[in-house]
Protein backbone atom coordinates (compact mmCIF):
# COMPACT_ATOMS: atom_id res chain seq x y z
CA UNK A 1 0.00 0.00 0.00
CA UNK A 2 1.30 3.02 -0.67
CA UNK A 3 1.70 5.88 1.80
CA UNK A 4 2.99 9.20 2.44
CA UNK A 5 5.71 9.77 5.20
CA UNK A 6 6.35 12.77 6.81
CA UNK A 7 9.93 13.80 6.13
CA UNK A 8 10.26 17.72 6.87
CA UNK A 9 8.67 20.02 8.62
CA UNK A 10 9.95 23.59 8.38
CA UNK A 11 9.15 27.54 6.63
CA UNK A 12 7.84 27.61 3.29
CA UNK A 13 11.13 28.90 1.52
CA UNK A 14 13.52 25.47 2.66
CA UNK A 15 10.66 23.32 2.35
CA UNK A 16 10.83 24.44 -1.51
CA UNK A 17 13.99 23.96 -1.81
CA UNK A 18 13.84 20.29 -0.85
CA UNK A 19 11.20 19.74 -2.84
CA UNK A 20 12.82 21.17 -5.97
CA UNK A 21 15.71 18.99 -5.07
CA UNK A 22 13.70 15.78 -4.70
CA UNK A 23 11.94 16.85 -7.88
CA UNK A 24 14.95 16.51 -10.01
CA UNK A 25 15.52 13.13 -8.34
CA UNK A 26 11.73 12.23 -9.46
CA UNK A 27 10.93 11.36 -6.11
CA UNK A 28 7.12 12.14 -5.38
CA UNK A 29 6.07 14.05 -2.48
CA UNK A 30 3.39 16.67 -1.37
CA UNK A 31 3.55 19.82 0.47
CA UNK A 32 1.07 20.16 3.23
CA UNK A 33 0.86 24.24 4.06
CA UNK A 34 -1.81 24.71 6.56
CA UNK A 35 -1.37 27.89 7.04
CA UNK A 36 -1.84 28.88 2.88
CA UNK A 37 -5.22 26.32 2.91
CA UNK A 38 -6.44 28.61 5.98
CA UNK A 39 -5.91 31.39 4.37
CA UNK A 40 -7.47 30.24 1.09
CA UNK A 41 -10.41 29.25 3.14
CA UNK A 42 -10.81 32.84 4.53
CA UNK A 43 -9.62 31.47 8.03
CA UNK A 44 -6.83 32.93 10.01
CA UNK A 45 -4.07 30.10 11.62
CA UNK A 46 -1.06 30.65 14.04
CA UNK A 47 2.44 29.00 13.32
CA UNK A 48 4.14 29.00 9.33
CA UNK A 49 5.60 25.52 9.55
CA UNK A 50 4.94 23.47 6.03
CA UNK A 51 5.71 19.85 5.85
CA UNK A 52 7.01 17.46 3.34
CA UNK A 53 5.60 13.88 3.02
CA UNK A 54 7.49 11.48 0.45
CA UNK A 55 5.39 8.62 -0.73
CA UNK A 56 6.97 5.48 1.03
CA UNK A 57 7.96 3.62 -2.01
CA UNK A 58 10.71 6.71 -2.86
CA UNK A 59 11.76 6.94 0.64
CA UNK A 60 14.93 4.89 0.09
CA UNK A 61 15.98 6.55 -3.37
CA UNK A 62 15.49 10.19 -1.53
CA UNK A 63 16.55 9.32 2.06
CA UNK A 64 20.42 10.58 0.82
CA UNK A 65 19.03 13.67 -0.87
CA UNK A 66 17.03 14.51 2.51
CA UNK A 67 20.16 13.90 4.73
CA UNK A 68 22.46 16.28 2.45
CA UNK A 69 19.74 18.69 2.07
CA UNK A 70 19.41 19.04 6.53
CA UNK A 71 23.40 19.00 6.91
CA UNK A 72 23.13 21.46 4.51
CA UNK A 73 20.89 23.77 6.25
CA UNK A 74 22.10 23.35 9.26
CA UNK A 75 25.82 25.29 8.29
Amino acid sequence: MEEYIRVYTGSGILVNRLATLLEKNKSRFIVKDEKESARLAGFGTTGDSVELHILNTDLENAKKIIENFKKEIEN
